[in-house]
């Protein structure tokens, strides 16, 4: 067998580029700028960009309470990420199977459907807390039984309105930070006065912006 050749100084250059580029390419795609945290006792979820809360959702986690356990059932706590986007372009209320959509749209509070609809964010743990979240196929996803928002009457997953996952869904990209927490969300600030002319105004608007989502 005859020695093998080494690698030429340019093919060794131009490797190191494509693999410089191709890890650029990953970090761009990962998501840096959002953090979500959802609280379970206040049933609330935020979404933060660049640390400031932009969104508010009235939200459900597991009625068999937090954990992490294969087959509880539980919503799992601390340090998570978007793994997965699932559903782009679908409908409000397109019902889910396997994590592909069926064509059914089911629509809000239809008597004894409680499928995955419209959109699904996969989450993947990144503690040892957590660590089976991503085989335990924990998400974020539409519900139909919107009459249960605010309380916890999920499966493990964290359930939202159709349109309000769609809005997530839209803000978040792979790689995004999701937080569980056992504690209370903090207050949203009041709307500032226009002291600033538009800045403030821009401010304001997207204040109302918040205000107008945390009530739906």
């Amino acid at each position: 067998m005859s020695p093998s050749r080494p690698t030429p100084p340019a093919a060794r250059v131009c490797i190191l580029l494509m693999l410089t580029l191709w890890l650029g390419a990953c970090a761009k795609e990962k998501d840096l700028t959002h953090v979500v945290r959802i609280s379970v006792p206040q049933q609330r979820l935020a979404v933060y960009d660049l640390g400031h809360e932009v969104a508010r959702y009235t939200i459900s986690t597991s009625k068999f309470g937090v954990g992490d356990v294969p087959g509880s059932n539980c919503t799992p706590l601390g340090a998570l990420e978007v793994a997965q986007k699932i559903g782009a372009g679908a409908p409000l209320g397109m019902k889910f199977k396997s994590r592909c959509p069926t064509g059914e749209i089911v629509k809000v509070n239809a008597p004894g459907r409680d499928p995955v609809v419209t959109r699904i964010l996969w989450l993947r743990g990144l503690e040892p807390q957590n660590s089976n979240a991503f085989n335990r196929m924990i998400y974020i996803h539409g519900t139909p039984e919107e009459c249960r928002l605010g309380t916890p009457s999920s499966f493990g997953c964290i359930r939202m309105r159709s349109k309000d996952v769609v809005s997530l869904y839209d803000r978040l990209g792979k790689g995004a930070r999701v937080e569980i927490l056992t504690t209370a969300l903090p207050k949203t600030r009041p709307f500032k006065a226009l002291e600033n002319g538009p800045a403030d105004a821009a401010n304001v608007t997207a204040q109302a912006r918040l205000t107008t989502e945390s009530r739906n």
